[in-house]
C-alpha cells in the first residue's frame, strides 16, 4: 500500500519520501541475505550466509531501529492517537532484536532459515506500520518538523557510508556495463565472467514485475546490495530497464557485469554479477 502523504512543508515530504525510500532498499536487501540462507547449497554456506545477514542487522538494522527511538519515535509518542501504536512498536523493536539473537545463535540451516524469514516478515510489517501510519503522523502536524527531527540521521534517511563485513561493500552500488556493454552480450557470459553460472539457472531471481512500481528501485538496489563479490542475481524486468542501468551506473561504476538472458517481448532477464 503506498498512502498518499499530506505533509505541513515541503521539506517534510521530502523526509518522508527519504524514509521510506531508505526503508524499501533495507527490505529489498534483508529479504535477499535472508533468501541466500534458505537456499545455499551446503550447511556450511548457509551458515556463512547467516552471518552475512547477522553482521548486516548488526551494522545497519540495529542502529536503524535506535535511530528511530531517537529521533522518530518520541515525537509520534506525544499525539494520543499514536502512544498505543508507538508502545506496539517498541515491542517490536525487542522482537526484532530478539530475532537477530536467535539467528546468531542457530546452529543449523533449518534454523537459521526459520530466524532468518521471521526476521524479514516481522521488518516488512513493521515498516509497514511507519510507512502508513507513523510518518503521515508526523509530517501532517504542523508544530513537529519531520525534516528537522531527522537531519543528520543517516540510519534513517540512508545514503551513509558505512563499515560493511559482508562482502557487499556497503550501499549504493552500481554496475560497470550498463546500456553499452549489457547490450552487447546475448544469452549469458559463455563461461567468460567469475559467476561461474552459463545460464543464470542457479542464481536467486528477483522478479520485479511483483513489485510496486513506487518502489521497484530501491527495491532491487536493496536486493543489489546483498549479492557477494563473485556471486550474481537474475532479475526479471516487464521492459529494457535502460534507466535501471543508468541508475546503478551512477551509484558506482564498475561493480557489476550485466548480461541479458532474455529480451521480450513479455520479460526482460539480466543476470548481474558483482565483480567488485
Amino acid at each position: 500500500m503506498d498512502t498518499l502523504v499530506i505533509a505541513s512543508t515541503e521539506q517534510d515530504a521530502s523526509a518522508v519520501e527519504a524514509v521510506r525510500t531508505h526503508h524499501t532498499e533495507m527490505a529489498g536487501k534483508l529479504t535477499a541475505l535472508a533468501r541466500r540462507v534458505a537456499s545455499a547449497p551446503d550447511p556450511a554456506t548457509a551458515l556463512a550466509a547467516r552471518d552475512d545477514l547477522v553482521q548486516w542487522s548488526e551494522h545497519d538494522l540495529v542502529p536503524h531501529a535506535l535511530a528511530e527511538e531517537k529521533a522518530m519515535y518520541p515525537l509520534a509518542h506525544r499525539d494520543e492517537r499514536a502512544r498505543l501504536l508507538i508502545d506496539a512498536m517498541l515491542a517490536e523493536h525487542q522482537l526484532i532484536l530478539g530475532l537477530v539473537e536467535g539467528l546468531k545463535a542457530a546452529g543449523s540451516q533449518v534454523d537459521a532459515a526459520a530466524e532468518a524469514r521471521a526476521l524479514a516478515v516481522t521488518f516488512e510489517s513493521h515498516l509497514a506500520k511507519e510507512n502508513e501510519q507513523v510518518l503521515p503522523l508526523l509530517a501532517s502536524t504542523p508544530e513537529v518538523s519531520l525534516a528537522g527531527a531527522l537531519e543528520g540521521m543517516h540510519e534513517l534517511l540512508g545514503g551513509h557510508d558505512h563499515h560493511d563485513d559482508t562482502g557487499d561493500h556497503g550501499h549504493g552500488h552500481g554496475q560497470g556495463e550498463a546500456a553499452e556493454g549489457a547490450g552487447s552480450r546475448e544469452g549469458g557470459c559463455g563461461g567468460a565472467c567469475s559467476c561461474g553460472e552459463t545460464d543464470g539457472a542457479e542464481l536467486p531471481e528477483l522478479d520485479a514485475r511483483t513489485v510496486p512500481h513506487a518502489i521497484r528501485h530501491a527495491t532491487i538496489f536493496g536486493a543489489l546490495d546483498a549479492v557477494r563479490t563473485g556471486s550474481g542475481m537474475v532479475l526479471v524486468a516487464p521492459h529494457d530497464p535502460v534507466p535501471l542501468l543508468k541508475q546503478l551506473e551512477d551509484r558506482a561504476p564498475g561493480a557489476f557485469a550485466v548480461d541479458y538472458l532474455e529480451r521480450g517481448p513479455e520479460s526482460w532477464r539480466l543476470r548481474f554479477t558483482r565483480v567488485a
